[in-house]
């Protein structure tokens, strides 16, 4: 009998244990702001180019933004966006 090391943990726990832990949260937190923006933009509550202007950034750089899978992003310009999507962001250290 093959005894399974993570059954009954929960999937944190194996994410912490990998070492993806940090980076799958992080990957999560910006894809929910790219999917709230894009859903701005696409129910025409504000255009790309005024919410670029809003996130003091340029075009180019709103669509790094809206790229899910581009994790660079400033905390600055996380709060920034958060804030246009009426969220806000809460960061804790453990």
């Amino acid at each position: 009998m093959v005894k399974k090391k993570h059954i009954g943990s929960n999937f944190d726990d194996f994410l912490e244990e990998e070492g993806l832990l940090a980076t799958t949260e992080i990957e999560a937190v910006k894809r929910v702001i790219a999917h709230l923006l894009q859903n701005q933009i696409k129910n025409k509550l504000i255009t790309k180019t005024a919410l670029a202007a809003l996130l003091g950034t340029s075009r180019s750089g709103l669509e790094r933004i809206l790229d899910p899978e581009n994790t660079s992003i400033t905390l600055h310009t996380l709060a920034k966006a958060a804030e246009v999507t009426g969220k806000k962001i809460h960061i804790s250290l453990k």
